[in-house]
């Protein structure tokens, strides 16, 4: 019996290189592409192309749109991030200790993107955006506000998951016992206890702005997405080598997301022993 499990679980094992392998080689064949095709030179190897994407004031110099769209991108991260941790987090904890009733409308509410495809957001976003426009002007940067709604499905799941790990209402009683208020007990009581999880909604947000171009094209906004793609029809290896410089961000970004999910998972295994 022993020797059967024992052969059973080597072939389970053998089976999931395999599909590992596959997939892998699936998914990594591409990126060797874009990275063989952004190398190529007149006499063989060249990397021109990612010298002049790091340095900064020569791309400035010869890509300038490129440029501009990079700081768009990186502005409405911070942006972005910002104000969808300041809107959510402070609800979410207090529908959670305050108003347990209202938590389905929520999460309804904050799942409803979900459900909407890209351009019909657009469609329910442009007269918005006519007044948007209107009183803050056509920056780029007004996408702050349609990027958040686009990130709330996930950003919720990542808090909500986060405060259902935890004992909410106990940590909130003791703290109140001990006579913290509210502001109190939510930022120095909650917060700490669920920063894990506001790491990990804040890197789904960056991953989500970083690669969205439905909403900043039809919007006539100018992002790093946008730009990539005007750039492709001048010049298309600089153009692969953004792409790829942001999927591997992109990635590294889901690797951080993964790791912060292990040390959460860790920790109170530790305290527990």
């Amino acid at each position: 019996m022993a020797g059967v499990i024992r052969r059973r679980a080597r072939r389970q094992r053998a089976f999931r290189w395999i599909v590992l392998t596959v997939l892998g080689v699936f998914f990594l064949l591409p990126l060797l592409a874009m990275l063989e095709f952004t190398t190529r030179g007149t006499g063989g190897l060249s990397l021109d192309t990612w010298r002049l994407l790091v340095a900064w004031p020569a791309l400035t110099e010869t890509y300038p749109d490129l440029s501009s769209g990079i700081r768009a991108s990186l502005g409405l991260v911070l942006l972005t991030v910002l104000l969808t941790l300041v809107l959510l987090v402070p609800t979410v904890i207090w529908v959670r200790l305050r108003l347990p009733r209202l938590r389905r409308l929520v999460e309804f509410l904050c799942l409803l993107p979900l459900t909407i495809p890209a351009i019909v957001l657009v469609v329910g976003l442009a007269p918005v955006y006519a007044w948007v426009t209107y009183f803050l002007g056509g920056s780029p940067l007004t996408l702050t506000f349609a990027y958040t709604v686009l990130v709330l499905p996930y950003a919720y799941r990542s808090i909500d998951a986060g405060l259902s790990a935890i004992d909410v209402r106990t940590l909130a009683e003791a703290a109140r016992s001990l006579g913290a208020g509210w502001t109190t007990v939510i930022w120095r009581v909650v917060l700490p206890n669920i920063r894990s999880a506001v790491l990990s909604a804040a890197f789904l947000t960056v991953a989500l702005v970083l690669g969205e171009f439905t909403i900043a094209s039809l919007l006539n906004r100018t992002n790093l997405q946008v730009a990539v793609n005007l750039l492709g029809k001048s010049s298309a290896t600089m153009s692969v080598a953004v792409s790829l410089a942001a999927l591997l961000l992109a990635f590294v970004l889901l690797l951080l997301l993964s790791l912060v999910g292990d040390g959460r998972r860790r920790t109170p295994a530790k305290e527990t022993s």
